[in-house]
Order: structure tokens, then sequence, then C-alpha cells
């Protein structure tokens, strides 16, 4: 409730019409003021009008007003420049530590808007309580909200690839691989994938790059694949292969990965994602950044991404057993999963690192340039009524869910707060 009373104060979703002090004086509001998310009153540096004599300060807002007191507030100078107390119930005197009483004001809000507010905090995560509100906002809201979501999702991976650079001092090779890594797992092994990369220097690939079955014994024997009893030569050999590996570079093999492979199809088995890793990072030492930045066009991202396995594994999903025919190494859909989640962020880190606009042009361009990715998000928000053009939209609703939706951040969400307002005007008209 508080939350929402902040979110009212910001965004001047009171009745002008009511805004009276508790003891009568007329209140407006000039500025409401910065809002603060650190210690200390909730707005900073507001302008107010009391009976005509103005104010500048701070503002606090509280459920109860006794809530000054049972936060402390009485105790703290920090709160000395308070000017005006907002509250919801009006319960209690607050003062200075002169006795100055300071004004306090219950702040009318429509009840439109409670309810809204609780209507779209209280659904279940796998709800869209906003959908009914989708198709009624404006095209151009609409599309501005989505290219920020696009562009915040982008930013957040190209967050990460920094991360790595600083993390790596700098060596794009090295984030190139750690992000490619990851990205393999696809959504439920993406920590494994990342931590195995991590494990495995690629300074120790690049010894071995000419002898793919070395990379693959590094690759299978750190993800945990060659204990126990092993099925063929081949997985036997690979085992003999990593431990004098693991000898000669005295690695450490991560503790329990937490691979999952329960409900996944043969083709996304960590270990067929493993194989073709291995077979990426041996094709000439994994110097893949140059490429990736000169790609163009999808077709030549996709078959980047896309290399001939060992023979071993052209016709096999895991250890064992082969298949009768051969197997692709990835699907096209799966390649541009890759695209999308390692490609783009990965040009566009690189061309805001260089400020090379026309890079990071390319990447954005590539990303609109992909076919929608269709899941259960995408389907969802199609059917409140937005159309899921490209890949850059998908990213966007992705975003959106992820980050909103199921984090219950309606209040920072443009259609949420479209859904609010509109309450708070139809209530002040």
């Amino acid at each position: 409730m508080e939350r929402l009373m902040q979110y009212v104060w910001q965004h001047r979703l009171w009745l002008q019409s009511d805004m009276h002090t508790v003891d009568g004086r007329r209140v407006q509001v000039i500025d409401p003021g910065l809002l603060n998310t650190d210690a200390g009153p909730d707005f900073f540096n507001a302008k107010i009008s009391i009976d005509g004599r103005l104010w500048a300060g701070n503002v606090e807002i509280h459920v109860k007003a006794s809530d000054w007191f049972r936060h402390g507030h009485d105790r703290d100078d920090a709160y000395e420049s308070v000017i005006l107390h907002v509250v919801d119930r009006d319960d209690a005197v607050v003062r200075r530590h002169d006795g100055e009483v300071i004004p306090q004001l219950r702040m009318p809000c429509a009840e439109d808007l409670n309810i809204h507010y609780t209507r779209l905090l209280s659904s279940a995560c796998a709800d869209l309580p906003c959908a009914a509100h989708i198709s009624g906002m404006p095209q151009v809201q609409l599309c501005s909200w989505i290219t920020s979501l696009a562009y915040e999702r982008l930013y957040e991976k190209t967050d990460r690839i920094d991360q790595l650079l600083q993390r790596f001092a700098g060596d794009w090779e090295q984030a190139c691989y750690i992000t490619l890594a990851r990205c393999l797992g696809f959504g439920k092994n993406n920590d494994a994938f990342e931590r195995l990369a991590l494990s495995v220097p690629l300074a120790f690939v690049r010894k071995h790059a000419d002898n793919p079955q070395a990379v693959e014994a590094l690759l299978f024997g750190q993800a945990g694949f060659l204990e126990g009893t092993l099925p063929d030569e081949y997985s036997r050999g690979l085992k003999r292969e990593y431990d004098f590996l693991c000898t000669k570079f005295g690695l450490r093999r991560p503790e329990s990965l937490g691979w999952k492979m329960a409900r996944m199809r043969p083709a996304t088995f960590p270990m067929r994602r493993i194989a073709l890793l291995a077979a990426l990072l041996g094709d000439d030492g994994f110097r893949m950044l140059q490429r990736i930045v000169n790609i163009t066009d999808i077709d030549s991202a996709c078959r980047l991404f896309m290399p001939e396995l060992s023979n071993y594994w052209r016709t096999r999903y895991n250890f064992g057993t082969a298949t009768q025919t051969a197997l692709a190494s990835m699907s096209r859909s799966s390649a541009l999963i890759v695209v999308i989640n390692v490609v783009v962020p990965l040009m566009l880190a690189y061309g805001n690192a260089r400020s090379d606009t026309s890079l990071t042009d390319r990447a954005v361009e590539l990303l609109q340039s992909i076919p929608a990715e269709h899941n259960s998000i995408t389907d969802m928000f199609a059917a409140a009524g937005i159309t899921v053009r490209d890949a850059f939209t998908s990213q966007a609703l992705i975003q959106l869910r992820r980050q909103y939706c199921e984090q219950r951040k309606c209040l920072y969400c443009r259609i949420g707060h479209r859904m609010l307002s509109t309450a708070a005007i139809r209530r002040n008209q």
C-alpha cells in the first residue's frame, strides 16, 4: 500500500479537489520531488503551497501516521526537513524536534486505483491481469514501451559480457567462449554450461585444438560424464585422455554441476551440446569474435554454429547406441536462439566498446530481421493483442514477463501505469 501511495504521489494521481491538510488547509503540489530509493524521506526537494504559503523540502509517506514513530523518524535528524507527511490513516500527530507540528495530508485517491492495483498484484503468475487493457493502449505508446524493453534486455546481456571482460582482463575471446557455452544450456542448463566453461580455460583448449578427441575429453571429463561404467571404447578412450590432461593441467573437476535432462528432447541433451561446443572450440582454437562482428545476415550467422561434429557424435545423442541416420549438429531454430543470445549481444558490446555505431546498428537490425520466437510468453501477449513481428519484439515481451509481470512490478510497467492512471483520471473527471 505504501508503494502504491508513493506511486500516486510521484505521478500526481490524487484528487486535487480534496487536497487539504488534516486541519483544513488547502494543499497545492507544485513539484512532488524526486523519489528516494535509499535511506531518508521518500521524496527530496518537493515544492508545496499550503494555504498560499510556499514550502520547499522533503515529503514522507506512510500508510498510518503512527508509522512515523514505529520507524523511528522522531529520533532521526534526516526527517527534520520534512514539510509534509502524507498518510492514508490519520492516527497520530507528528512533530519536529522543536515541537512544531509537521503538516499532515490524507491523500485522497480514486477507489478504482486501489482496486486495479490489487487486481494486478493478486493474480496468479500464469495470468496476465492487464490483458484486457493492452488492446486499448495507443500503438505509439505500446511500440515505445516494446522498444525500451528490447533495449533493456539487450543491455542486460551486454552487462554480463562486460562483467566477463573485467574478470578476464579484457579478453574478448574468453568472454565470447563463456557466453556461447552458457547459451548452449538453452535455459535449463545455462548455469551448468557456464560453470563448465569456467573450469576449462580457453588457453588449455588451444594447446590441443588440433586434437578433437582431446578437446572433447577436457569438456566431458570436467562435466562429470566420464565417470562410472562407460558403454564403449570411444568413451573409455576419452576417459584415459581426460585423466592425462587433468594431471597435465592440474584441473579440478567442479562439484555437481546440476545437469538437467528430464523432459528434454534428445537433440537438446547436454552431452550432445557439449560435443557441439567441442567442435566449435577445436575448429581453429576458437577465434570466434572476428567472425561474429563480420556477420551481416541471418544465414551466415546460423552456419557459424552448425559445424560438422566428430564421427562419433554424428549418429549419437549420448554415449552408447548409435542412431541409424546422421544427425544435424544443430537445428536452424536452435541456431537462431544462439544468434539472438550470443551474436547480437557480443556485436552490440563490441560496437559500444569501440564507439562503432555502424556495428551497434547492425546488431539491432540483425535482431529485427530474425523471425519472432514462439513460446508460452509470446503466445500470451499475442492473445492480448500485441503483434509479435520479429525477435526484437519477442525479446521485449520476454523481458516484460520475466522482469515486470512475474516480479509484480506493475507500477514500473507502462501498461500497468496507464491502467492505473486511467482509473485516476476517470475519477478526477
